[in-house]
């Protein structure tokens, strides 16, 4: 996979992307939900993406919060693969 430039990251960002941030070499988003079982679900959902994609997300849980990072690890960087589980891991969001 080849990694993104920064228009095309920065693009992503200010559009379909708008809740996520660049955090060095890693898209990141910080979730918060009412209770630690509702942010259990959502990552249930979104490691079922995850697999389905073979792109896993590097991610912390805390309580009723879940931050997620992304990044293409074989490419050393930001690639397609990250915009398109970002974009459904939104999805995810009940």
């Amino acid at each position: 996979m080849k990694q993104l430039s920064t228009t095309q990251i920065d693009y992503a960002l200010k559009t379909s992307l708008s809740r996520w941030h660049q955090d060095g070499d890693f898209l990141r988003r910080d979730f918060e939900f009412k209770d630690f079982v509702t942010a259990w679900g959502f990552m249930n959902r979104v490691a079922l993406l995850a697999e389905k994609a073979d792109h896993h997300p590097n991610w912390e849980n805390v309580y009723n919060r879940v931050t997620i990072r992304l990044s293409t690890h074989d490419a050393g960087g930001l690639t397609d693969k990250d915009l398109q589980l970002a974009g459904n891991i939104d999805k995810c969001v009940v």
